[in-house]
């Protein structure tokens, strides 16, 4: 129903623009509140408390500073992908296949933990048992969101983001209400529950549980943690080129005050269904379902009515639809962004020259789903029995630390050469691989990525306290190293765009 109707890229690519600020809002929600948002979010807020909390508060915050900083300027500059705007100066078949190379370093571990916690709650919701069961799972699941990412397109993708924006926030307040109604709609209440709940006592409260394993720096720790969140988290490329669906620049305003506004109501949504688990429930039954509490979400929706046979069906059924829901049409977004940049980035743009068929890259763009889905799946079955907040925290810290720093210095940064973007582009993705391997969680811990080795010796869980720096300085270094007639260059050529970069105006 959704998919393109002949070989039209801006169909494909963009949905020809035309969506109301009302729904591509909604799809900017749905696209951006992942299942790392949904399940793990809780699972934090009911095992950690002020801190999950203050890392959901830093989801909302992320958001917004895109509409204020980036979101406009992206929709100006930018036609598909996020290569668009960052080659807007910087024209180079270099930049395009270091860009389409960091949307797959950011988007696939993101993938592969969407897939895998698809075969976690299928089997959960089912009562069955067995790795075999969750593989089945695992690869059905991951073949439907190919095939829908290439046969729907961004049309197609909008749609199931809609459908379970919608579906997610009435079964969020739903859980929120009847959490509400049986504390006596006293939210003191529920916060001295929650404590008792969390088996931390009065630390369940204050800032510092989440980051126990870092000791002394858990302060940093959590510092780095936010940090991460905010820059990184809606400077991912499955939210970035959802700038490029607005027909205009106050179209782009509007739907991301809409996205904003959602977003925030479901974050103080979850804030009161994440306290609720650990009232309600207790540490070791949430634990029990996961060391971080990534069930806490359904495991709430099946208990909080158990009395009632027929609602709490109801309740059961809406709460597991909205999560099955968030984990396929997150998978078919980043789907989308990764076939999306293979085939107008590296196929179109840096293999063909700009000179490739509009079929030619139709057809790509459609298989390139397939190219970029087949691998996620079978990474999925191969560690969905590990620990996985390793691949979270590298989709997050590139992000932050490689795209983030090029955007923002592309776009507002006059003397911002082709090396700066380069060196921020690989060097910022590197310099988080690098850090990362040596943290607690990727070894060295029970719930790290390769507990069976400890070769951790980096103390915090993220690495953006690190990698952003280093990735904002790398571009001023390339930048100042390319000599002043490249900056002046640069300097001349931002000049001529920039009123139609920051403002959506053509000058005189």
């Amino acid at each position: 129903m959704t998919s393109a109707e002949r070989d039209d890229l801006d169909e494909f690519y963009t949905g020809y623009r035309t969506l109301a600020p009302v729904r591509n809002g909604l799809a900017i929600a749905g696209d951006y509140i992942s299942a790392a948002t949904v399940l793990s979010t809780v699972g934090i807020i009911a095992l950690t408390g002020f801190d999950g909390m203050a890392l959901a508060l830093s989801t909302a915050l992320s958001l917004l500073l895109l509409m204020f900083l980036l979101a406009e300027p992206l929709r100006n500059a930018g036609r598909f992908t996020m290569a668009d705007a960052l080659t807007r100066r910087a024209r180079s078949r270099t930049v395009r296949v270091a860009a389409c190379t960091v949307t797959l370093v950011a988007l696939l571990p993101m993938m592969v933990f969407q897939l895998v916690g698809a075969g976690h709650l299928v089997t959960l919701v089912l009562g069955f048992e067995g790795s075999s069961v969750r593989t089945g799972t695992i690869v059905t699941l991951g073949i439907l969101m190919i095939g829908y990412a290439s046969i729907g397109g961004m049309k197609g993708t909008a749609l199931i983001h809609i459908i379970k924006i919608v579906v997610l926030m009435g079964a969020a307040v739903l859980l929120a209400l009847l959490v509400l109604e049986r504390v006596g709609w006293n939210p003191s209440q529920l916060l001295s529950l929650a404590r008792d709940g969390s088996g931390a006592g009065d630390a369940y409260l204050r800032a510092g549980l989440l980051q126990v394993e870092a000791g002394s720096l858990r302060d940093l720790d959590m510092v780095s943690s936010q940090l991460t969140v905010v820059l990184g988290a809606a400077c991912l490329p499955h939210v970035t080129m959802r700038m490029n669906t607005a027909q205009d620049a106050p179209a782009i305003r509007r739907a991301m005050s809409w996205a904003v506004t959602t977003t925030s109501v479901f974050v103080l949504l979850i804030l009161v269904i994440g306290a609720g688990a650990s009232a309600l429930l207790g540490h070791r039954i949430i634990e029990a379902g996961g060391p971080q509490g990534s069930t806490a979400f359904i495991q709430l929706g099946q208990a909080i009515v158990a009395g009632t046979s027929a609602f709490s069906t109801f309740v059961f059924a809406a709460v597991a639809t909205a999560v099955f829901l968030t984990l396929l049409s997150s998978v078919a977004g980043m789907i989308l962004a990764c076939g999306n940049s293979l085939a107008h980035d590296l196929y179109a743009e840096a293999l063909r020259g700009g000179k490739a068929t509009v079929r030619g890259e139709m057809l790509t763009a459609r298989l390139a789903g397939f190219a970029v889905g087949l691998p996620a799946i079978a990474l999925a079955v191969l560690v969905q029995d590990r620990g996985l907040q390793s691949l979270i925290t590298l989709s997050f810290c590139t992000g932050a630390s490689a795209i983030a720093p090029a955007l923002v210095l592309s776009l507002f940064w006059r003397r911002f050469t082709r090396a700066g973007l380069l060196c921020t582009l690989i060097g910022g993705t590197l310099s988080v691989a690098a850090v990362l391997v040596f943290s607690r969680i990727f070894s060295g811990s029970p719930q790290a990525l390769l507990p069976e080795r400890d070769f951790a010796v980096f103390p915090l869980t993220t690495t953006g306290l690190i990698t952003i720096p280093v990735g904002f300085l790398l571009g001023w270094a390339g930048t100042i190293l390319s000599g002043r007639g490249a900056r002046e260059r640069q300097w001349r050529e931002y000049e001529e765009t920039e009123a139609r970069v920051l403002a959506g105006t053509t000058p005189r």
